[in-house]
C-alpha cells in the first residue's frame, strides 16, 4: 500500500510536481505523425503534463509544437488558420511559425515594433517511428533524441493504437506490468492452446499454458526494471517453464511479451493528473512481419469512427457500461467487452481518476507493481534532492536494443539471458 503522500508523488504530473518534471527530462510522444500528415493540415490540440499545446505542419512540411494559447489574448491557436508558413490566430490575426517566432500582428501598426519583441513558447520536435516527439524540459538541456526500442530504424514498420483514457497514467502503466491479469481478464482473447509459444491467429492470441498464478522474479536495471512471469506449460511441465518477460523503461514505456508475428510496446503519456494518452504499438522485427495498422486497430477494438472518434476518445464509457455484452458472456465470452485494451480500460477507469492505493490488498502476483511504485516514488524523492531524472544516465543507444521475451525453456534457464538484451539490461542498478 502507498500513503497519500506517496500516491501523489507517483501520480501527480502537473505544474512543478516532481513526477512531471521527471517526464519533462525525456522525449515524449506529442501525437502521431498521421495526425499532422500533410502541409497546412488542420492543427491538432494536444495536452501534455497539464499544458494545452497545438501541433501543426507548415507549408514547407516542418512540424511545430506551440503553447495553444495565443501570446496576445490567450485564445486557442488550435482553432487557427494554418497557412503560408505559420499558424494564424483567429482573434486578431497574430501569426506564429514552428519556432514560435511572431511573423505578423495584423492588429498592430508596423511602427509599434511589438512583433520583434514577442516570442511565443515552442518546444523542439522530432518525427520518428510514427510519432511526433517533443522535449518539454529546460531549453538549455535538450538531450539528443534516441530512437525507442520499438523503432530502432527510420524504416521500422510500426502500427499504433491511440486512445485517450480518463484516468491517471500510473494505474494504466500498472496494468501493462501485471502479468497475472491476462489469464483472467483476457482469457477469451488469449486462450490456452497446445502451441509452442504465443501466437497471433485470427481474432485471438493463444498461448501454451493454463497456469493462472505465475511466479514472478524481478531485476532492477538502469532503465527501470525487468521481470519474468514463470508458468507451467501445457506440454512437458515437469522439465520446462513457460516464461514471459516484461521491461519497464522509465518513466512511461513498457515492452510486453511478443507473439510470432509482431513485438509489442505500450506508451503511457500523461495529459494531466487524470487523463492519459494510451499508445499500443505493434512493430515488425528481423524475424517478424508485423501487422497492418488498420488490422491492428480492429483487433484492439480501437478503429477510428467505429470504436473511437476523430480525437481518439472511445465510445465505450462508464455511462454506457463500456457496451458490455452480457449475452455474449453467457455464451462463453469472459468479459463481454471487445478488444484487449478496451477490457483493460474498463478496469482502470473503475479505480477512479486517481486510484486510492492505500485501500488495496496486494499479493504475490503484484510483485512487479510493488517494484514499479517503489522505484518511481524513490526516483521522485531523489530528483527533488538533486539527482538526475530516472532513465537519463544510460549509455547512448542502450534503449534501442531492449527487448522482451516469451517462450518455453528448460527449467533452470536464467531468464535474464533470454531475448535481445542491451548492456543496460544486464547491469543491475546498485
Amino acid at each position: 500500500m502507498l500513503t497519500a503522500e506517496e500516491n501523489d508523488l507517483l501520480c501527480r504530473v502537473e505544474g512543478d510536481q516532481p513526477m512531471g518534471r521527471i517526464f519533462r527530462r525525456h522525449w515524449l510522444p506529442a501525437c502521431m505523425v498521421e495526425e499532422v500528415a500533410t502541409a497546412d493540415c488542420d492543427p491538432v490540440h494536444v495536452r501534455l503534463l497539464g499544458e494545452d499545446l497545438v501541433v501543426f505542419r507548415d507549408t514547407d512540411g516542418r512540424v511545430g509544437l506551440l503553447d495553444d494559447h495565443c501570446p496576445h489574448r490567450r485564445a486557442s491557436l488550435s482553432l487557427g488558420r494554418n497557412e503560408e508558413g505559420g499558424l494564424r490566430c483567429l482573434y486578431h490575426g497574430w501569426k506564429m511559425d514552428v519556432h514560435g517566432k511572431v511573423l505578423e500582428m495584423a492588429s498592430e501598426p508596423a511602427s509599434s515594433g511589438l512583433c520583434e519583441k514577442v516570442q511565443h513558447k515552442a518546444y523542439p520536435v522530432r518525427e520518428w517511428g510514427g510519432f511526433v516527439w517533443t522535449y518539454m524540459g529546460p531549453a538549455d538541456q535538450v538531450p539528443e533524441f534516441e530512437p525507442p526500442a520499438f523503432a530502432p530504424g527510420e524504416s521500422t514498420r510500426v502500427s499504433i493504437v491511440k486512445v485517450q483514457v480518463p484516468c491517471n497514467w500510473a494505474q494504466i502503466l500498472e496494468g501493462a506490468i501485471d502479468s497475472a491479469h491476462s489469464s483472467s481478464l483476457h482469457s477469451t482473447d488469449m486462450p490456452p492452446a497446445r502451441v509452442d509459444g504465443a501466437k497471433a491467429q485470427g481474432n485471438v492470441w493463444p498461448r501454451p499454458s493454463t497456469d493462472k498464478a505465475p511466479r514472478l522474479q524481478v531485476q532492477q536495471t538502469t532503465f527501470g526494471f525487468q521481470y519474468a512471469a514463470l508458468r507451467r506449460p501445457i506440454a512437458n511441465s515437469a522439465t520446462h517453464d513457460y516464461i514471459r518477460t516484461t521491461l519497464f523503461v522509465a518513466p512511461y514505456t513498457v515492452l510486453i511479451p511478443p507473439n510470432n508475428l509482431y513485438n509489442l510496446a505500450i506508451l503511457h503519456v500523461p495529459q494531466d493528473d487524470t487523463h492519459t494518452y494510451f499508445y499500443f504499438v505493434a512493430w515488425a522485427g528481423a524475424d517478424k512481419p508485423g501487422i497492418d495498422q488498420e488490422a491492428w486497430r480492429k483487433f484492439c477494438g480501437a478503429q477510428v469512427g467505429v470504436d473511437v472518434d476523430a480525437k481518439f476518445r472511445k465510445f465505450r464509457t462508464r455511462d454506457n457500461g463500456w457496451l458490455q455484452d452480457r449475452q455474449a458472456m453467457k455464451l462463453g465470452d469472459f468479459t463481454g467487452i471487445r478488444g484487449i485494451p478496451m477490457q483493460d480500460m474498463a478496469m482502470w477507469e473503475t479505480m477512479g481518476p486517481i486510484a486510492d492505493r492505500s485501500r488495496e490488498r496486494l499479493g504475490a502476483s503484484d510483485l512487479a507493481i510493488v517494484e514499479f511504485r517503489r522505484i518511481m516514488v524513490e526516483a521522485a524523492r531523489a530528483f527533488v534532492g538533486g539527482a538526475p531524472a530516472i532513465g537519463t544516465r544510460e549509455a547512448p543507444g542502450a534503449r534501442t536494443r531492449l527487448a522482451s521475451f516469451e517462450g518455453i525453456v528448460p527449467k533452470g534457464t536464467d531468464w535474464r539471458t533470454l531475448g535481445t538484451q542491451s548492456i543496460a539490461a544486464e547491469r543491475a542498478a546498485e
